[in-house]
């Protein structure tokens, strides 16, 4: 086999076990990384969680003394800096002895993108850059639009009937889609760092928004929930919601956090703070909480990805401010009709063809009795690639 090939070989390993950390790294990015000497794997690892051991170091040490003269591939570029929970890994892959590092690609974060790098050609150590670097960017896609933009990226999900309804006339809801297509969203939802809706739905359904899974080694409820996220320009939202109660999440709490604007009332605004809840008091556009402002401020709290699961307004207000990055689409073989039956974009709707939002990249699949249409809608101020 070429040396080409061998590296494609072990990166895509490397890749494999970084999905292993899927939902449990944020904000830290998933990382894999293998160590081969005499084209023998001898150690490897991924970053299992967040404040946990790196993707290096876990292969390190399981590789030993092994270490000297091999090969190291590692799906994201080493880190150098020592503003976070654990130590730079660039130290001990040089003190490890490899002969040389395979990155698939460089880190974005500006405390990294290009240090760690230069560190291990410094010490001596070839470095080889960008094998299956596409890959590596589009496991990672969230992490490197938050870095990049400072904004989470967002994923707008939806579940409607084949002529594109999402409640009935009555604002019935529940459930149009299929019990596969739930249990998806529940695994979605234990996969981004928050899950956001406007105040009508919180009005209308009294969501819980949790990740309501059981996983199958231990038979327990899973423990990854996402932060709950509610838009309420006027803090109308009850003190009851079921939303507002905390819910145990990776060892601790997990809260809400309401956005709302100048109109909200003081001493709502105080009474949802002494009963644990975040408000944030954000500017306004068209009367609502600008999806812009709120973004940016849930991106500096360390939120790297968010997804919308609200009624049809929200979904129109984030398609119109171009912050949605991929939508989702869940499909279900129903039809309703009625001009009164809610539509899952609202709004007003454009006057010419040429105004609509083209969605690309896309993947269409079965889920039960389902389809999930996934795509990546071309707005303005939207990227093609994070």
């Amino acid at each position: 086999m070429k040396g080409a090939d061998r590296d494609t070989e072990y990166m895509a390993l490397a890749l494999r076990l970084a999905a292993k950390g899927r939902g449990s790294t944020s904000p830290n990015p998933m990382v894999g990384a293998v160590v081969v000497a005499g084209n023998r794997i001898v150690g490897q690892g991924y970053h299992r969680q967040a404040g946990g051991p790196h993707a290096e170091v876990v292969a390190l040490q399981a590789a030993g003394a092994r270490t000297t003269g091999a090969t190291l591939y590692v799906t994201l570029e080493p880190c150098s800096h020592t503003r976070k929970r654990t130590p730079p890994c660039v130290p001990l892959v040089i003190a490890s002895g490899p002969r040389r590092v395979v990155v698939a690609m460089q880190d974005p974060n500006p405390r990294v993108s290009g240090q760690g790098i230069r560190a291990l050609r410094k010490a001596g150590i070839e470095v080889t850059v960008g094998c299956l670097c596409e890959q590596a960017e589009q496991l990672n896609e969230r992490y490197c639009h938050w870095v990049r933009t400072g904004r989470p990226f967002v994923v707008l999900k939806a579940a409607m009937t084949l002529d594109g309804k999402i409640a009935t006339s009555a604002g019935e809801s529940q459930w149009i889609t299929s019990q596969a297509a739930r249990r998806e969203g529940h695994r979605l939802r234990s996969e981004v760092d928050a899950v956001m809706v406007g105040i009508g739905t919180v009005l209308r359904d009294d969501p819980q928004l949790t990740a309501r899974l059981v996983d199958r080694r231990s038979n327990q409820p899973s423990l990854r929930q996402p932060v709950r996220v509610v838009l309420d320009s006027t803090l109308r939202i009850p003190s009851t919601a079921r939303v507002l109660t905390p819910v145990a999440g990776a060892g601790s709490e997990i809260g809400t956090i309401v956005a709302t604007t100048a109109k909200a009332s003081r001493l709502r605004i105080r009474r949802l703070r002494a009963q644990g809840v975040t408000v944030l008091v954000l500017p306004a556009q068209n009367g609502q909480v600008s999806l812009r402002a709120c973004l940016a401020r849930l991106g500096r709290m360390g939120i790297s990805s968010v997804m919308i699961e609200g009624g049809s307004e929200l979904n129109a207000s984030a398609l119109r401010a171009g912050v949605v990055n991929r939508v989702l689409f869940y499909v279900a073989p129903l039809l309703l009709g009625g001009q009164d039956a809610k539509a899952v974009i609202g709004g007003r709707s454009p006057k010419l063809l040429a105004a609509a939002i083209p969605l690309m990249e896309n993947r269409i699949r079965r889920i039960g009795t389902d389809i999930l249409i996934e795509g990546t809608p071309q707005t303005r101020g939207s990227a093609r690639r994070t």
